[in-house]
Parts: C-alpha cells; sequence; structure tokens
C-alpha cells in the first residue's frame, strides 16, 4: 500500500500512528519480562493495540463504514482502490487475529517513509528464520507430560527466554521512532527516508522476532501520488525476506 504525504499535517497523522506502534512495542517488553504475566496475555494485549491502528487506517481510507466497504468489494459490487484497501486491511487484521493461535505462519511488516509518501507492506508467510531473530519458548504452548520438577524447570527457561526477548525489543523500538521523526521537531531533509521491518511468528512452543531499521530505495518512486493505492513490492521488502528469512514464500 502507497499513501501520499501531501502535507505536513498528513506526516503528524502518520508519525502519531507510527509512534502508537513503538509504545506498543516498549508495553510489549515490559509485558514479557513480568513473570506474572502468561504469554497469552502479552499478545492479546499487542492485538488490542494493532486493532486500534487498524481501525485509525481503515476510517482513514474508507471512512466509519469500512466493512461495508470491504465486504462489498469482496462480493464484487465495488471495484476501486477504496474498496480495495479496506479488503486488504480487513483480511490482514483477520490473519493478525490468528498469528499466535496458528502455527507456522510468520508475519511480516515492512513500512517505509519515502519523499511524499509512506509504503506499507503486510504479509503472511510461510518458511524459516534466520539467525538475526530473537526466539523465546511459552510454557503454554509446550504439550508434554511432565512432573512437577520438569515443569518448574520449563517455567524458569521460559521466564529466562522471554526476559533477553524483552531486553532484545527494549533496545530495537527505537528504530520505529528514528524511521518517523515528529515533523514538527524535525527539518524535511532529515525526515524524508526511514523505515523499518518487524516480522514474528511461531513454531510450536518457540515464538520469534525480529524489529530493525530499514533503509528505503530512494530511487523506487518518481511520480507524486494523489491517492493512496496498491503498489508492487519494493526491492527493500524482497532484500528484508532474504536476509531474515529462508525458503519464504508468501501466503497473502
Amino acid at each position: 500500500m502507497r499513501i501520499p504525504l501531501p502535507d505536513v499535517e498528513a506526516e503528524r497523522s502518520f508519525h502519531r500512528n507510527m509512534m502508537r506502534i513503538a509504545a506498543a512495542g516498549d508495553r510489549k517488553s515490559e509485558l514479557l519480562d513480568d513473570p506474572d504475566v502468561p504469554l497469552t496475555e502479552v499478545y492479546e494485549d499487542e492485538l488490542a493495540e494493532m486493532r486500534q491502528s487498524f481501525e485509525h487506517r481503515l476510517q482513514q481510507v474508507a471512512g466509519e463504514n469500512y466493512y461495508d466497504t470491504a465486504t462489498a468489494y469482496l462480493d464484487g459490487e465495488r471495484d476501486d482502490w477504496v474498496g480495495a484497501l479496506a479488503a486488504y486491511y480487513l483480511e490482514c487484521y483477520y490473519r493478525l487475529q490468528e498469528r499466535y493461535t496458528v502455527d507456522e505462519q510468520i508475519f511480516f511488516l515492512v513500512i517505509l517513509r519515502y519523499q511524499n509518501c509512506f509504503t506499507v507492506n503486510l504479509s503472511f508467510l510461510t518458511g524459516d528464520f534466520g539467525p538475526d531473530a530473537v526466539r523465546y519458548e511459552s510454557a503454554k504452548h509446550v504439550e508434554a507430560d511432565l512432573d512437577d520438577q520438569a515443569q518448574q524447570q520449563l517455567y524458569a527457561d521460559c521466564q529466562r527466554s522471554q526476559h533477553e526477548a524483552a531486553n532484545y525489543l527494549r533496545e530495537k523500538t527505537d528504530c520505529i521512532r528514528e524511521a518517523v521523526p515528529d515533523p514538527d521537531a524535525t527539518p524535511f531533509e532529515q525526515r524524508r527516508y526511514g523505515g523499518f521491518v518487524h516480522v514474528t511468528g511461531r513454531e510450536g512452543a518457540t515464538f520469534h522476532e525480529i524489529l530493525e531499521s530499514l533503509s528505503p530505495d530512494r530511487d523506487r518512486f518518481d511520480d507524486e501520488p494523489s491517492t493512496p493505492g496498491l503498489v508492487a513490492e519494493g526491492p527493500e521488502t524482497e532484500r528484508a525476506k532474504r536476509q531474515f528469512l529462508v525458503d519464504a514464500s508468501v501466503e497473502i
């Protein structure tokens, strides 16, 4: 998806939405580090934040009746970019609700800021994570009949891995803030380009997470968009998939 940034007010809206995502990452790191918070609650909290972000974007694109717009597009009753984007966002949100219950599905998000627009690439993949991913365990997802001592050891091991993941996220969430600085406090030349990639997934009881800065290709676009629309996947996303994943293929 390519969204125009025609003026400072549009940049402010984009910045506020990205700061919500960064704050959600900070909160996730705190919850992961809390031994009294089950991992399932960590992701329920993250999903609630994502729902707000998706609803914000859907309302911007299609208005308050975005659900009707999306279903009309899917039913063939309309064929325009508003319906296409609404259907895309809605389908992705439904997939997000499943991503911690469906095994072996990789959530891949790339957000890139260009001079006069930004792009959002949200896809769901199959494949394997490379060595750059942080890995942590969930005791609730272990399917094994263990005695008390083994259960205690498993819980301790999971807490240690979640603590390491929390430290990782705590260090990485600033890359979101650096990618989309405040337009009221940052000169235009310093905020024209930026980006990040966020990849998560589950394989059995093991969860994976990647959050890294990503540099946009400055020669990718040579026009000024007037409306949001769907565009082909950029070279930045293709490079990120090769860097962070193994044998990845797109489901949606």
